[in-house]
């Protein structure tokens, strides 16, 4: 299996194609499933993309992190991920939940390497206390599927998601849940305490195509603090999806998938790929 052994860790990921590079960050407690679940479809009808999918430290398949206690170190050890991997080279950014948090940190750190960045539900507000979120509201239900579920899946199915069917359960359960089972819970609670980095980001304009997927429903990070930072992405779309909680690429595929595959022409104008 391809690791890539850092100062922090030694970070399990999976590298698929050729082309430009994206690197693709997954959110807090699941893998690199999260984003390979929704992305690689996208890659099935386009060539000339190198896709990277990571396991963050604590989570997924990734190994000696034990150093590691704040957002400050896992940004670092991503960082020299990107210099292992990728020397020196520009490269694409996409980042889900916390991994859109840690995308953003990247962009304060090397904008002039990064093309482009999408993000999916992405954390603004590191403590939940201080972020404006949705109350969790269920927009469809089918009960006759709930019903096969067990009660304890059932509940967190209706905890995490807005709309209760069998594609969303089997996506969920297959992209997001079986990450969570390997996340180290003793690690992820420590760097719970240290979640916002030490700096401050978003201080300049990143002026290359960006995409922000923001869920109408979203009770974990909300739509409205990621509108606040509208100005600072003068290429960015910025799209609000009803019916969409923070699972937006699963309630709504269809226009995740639209939105994506705009994003991406938009880099390749910028970035003509071989």
């Amino acid at each position: 299996m391809p690791y890539c052994q850092v100062r922090q860790a030694n970070i399990y990921y999976e590298d698929l194609g050729e082309g430009t590079p994206i690197l693709m960050i997954h959110g807090y407690g699941p893998d690199h499933r999260l984003m390979s679940g929704c992305m690689e479809p996208i890659f099935t009808k386009r060539e000339g993309w190198r896709r990277i999918y990571l396991d963050l430290p604590g989570m997924g398949l990734t190994t000696e992190y034990r150093e590691i206690s704040s957002s400050d170190d896992m940004l670092h050890a991503l960082l020299d991920f990107i210099q292992d991997i990728l020397p020196n080279q520009k490269y694409v950014l996409a980042g889900e939940s916390y991994g859109g948090y840690l995308a953003r940190g990247l962009i304060e750190k090397q904008p002039e390497q990064i093309l482009g960045a999408v993000c999916i539900c992405p954390v603004i507000v590191p403590l939940l206390k201080d972020r404006e979120v949705e109350p969790h509201t269920i927009m469809r239900t089918d009960a006759n599927f709930l019903e096969t579920l067990t009660k304890e899946e059932a509940e967190d199915f209706k905890n995490n998601n807005i709309i209760l069917n069998e594609y969303t359960w089997l996506r969920y359960n297959k992209e997001i849940l079986s990450g969570c089972k390997m996340g180290d819970e003793n690690f992820l609670n420590k760097i719970k305490n240290e979640y916002g980095f030490s700096f401050e980001i978003d201080q300049y304009d990143f002026s290359k195509p960006s995409l922000f997927l923001l869920g109408k429903q979203d009770s974990s990070v909300g739509y409205k603090d990621a509108l606040a930072l509208m100005n600072r992405y003068p290429r960015g779309t910025f799209a609000v999806l009803d019916t969409a909680g923070h699972n937006l690429q699963i309630e709504q595929p269809e226009l995740f998938t639209t939105l994506v595959n705009e994003w991406l022409d938009r880099v390749e104008e910028i970035s003509p790929i071989e």
